[in-house]
């Protein structure tokens, strides 16, 4: 079973290690590539008042979070929830980051020894799309992914949009996995990997009526040349 962690957090501002905090979390699970609805949102008191740039960014008040939990009061539901899968994360250094310094303060090992693994999708995208705009707005457009109603950025919504993001960036991926039937009672999905060693995929040589109308447009692309098309120099390699 494949279980995947789409991750987003809001803060109060850019730096943990100048003692910013994790304002919003918000995860969209995956298994299999497909949506179980077993998500995760927790809004937490940081202990301290947002940057005015950031609230900017995310419009959460500071007295909207005095009544929520710390995040030593949550950890516990955090790291249960987070164990044992993929992450996948815009910019991940940055939640990651942030992440691992809450779990400094509560005296827990690093996000890394919980999860499988951490997948970042702007270094995939760069990779993708080199020399563009990666942003997550950018790459909604790009895929068309309907984010109409990301007026502010919000920990849950931004996991739902990068969710969708991942699986078009992805598409393909499995396609030669297929479902073996309808989901069963505990929700899960039996599936058949196919094997392509098995196959043996004939070769289907060309015609003499293929072979001489190529030709022929060699001959053409040749003379149109000059007769110095780099081709004819392979044609009788020296044994």
């Amino acid at each position: 079973m494949s279980r995947q962690i789409v991750f987003d957090t809001e803060t109060t501002g850019l730096s943990a290690e100048a003692g910013d905090r994790i304002i919003e979390i918000g995860a969209v699970e995956m298994v299999n590539r497909k949506f179980t609805g077993r998500n995760l949102h927790l809004y937490l008191n940081p202990e301290r008042d947002s940057h005015e740039d950031a609230l900017r960014v995310h419009g959460i008040s500071n007295e909207f979070l005095k009544d929520k939990p710390k995040f030593a009061e949550v950890v516990d539901e955090v790291l249960d929830y987070l164990a044992g899968a993929e992450l996948i994360i815009h910019n991940a250094a940055f939640d990651v980051g942030f992440l691992n310094k809450e779990l400094q303060l509560v005296g827990r090992p690093g996000i890394r020894n919980i999860v499988a693994s951490v997948t970042d999708t702007l270094l995939m995208a760069k990779e993708m799309f080199p020399g563009k705009r990666n942003s997550l707005d950018a790459l909604c457009d790009r895929l068309e992914v309907d984010n109409s109603g990301r007026t502010l950025h919000g920990a849950l919504l931004d996991a739902e949009l990068l969710a969708d993001v991942y699986i078009n960036m992805t598409r393909g991926q499995d396609a030669l996995i297929m479902d073996a039937g309808s989901d069963d009672s505990n929700g899960t999905v039996e599936v058949i990997r196919i094997d392509l060693s098995q196959f043996t995929l004939p070769v289907l040589m060309a015609t003499e009526q293929e072979v001489s109308a190529h030709d022929g447009v060699l001959k053409q692309l040749d003379k149109s040349a000059g007769g110095a098309a780099i081709w004819r120099k392979f044609e009788n390699p020296v044994a």
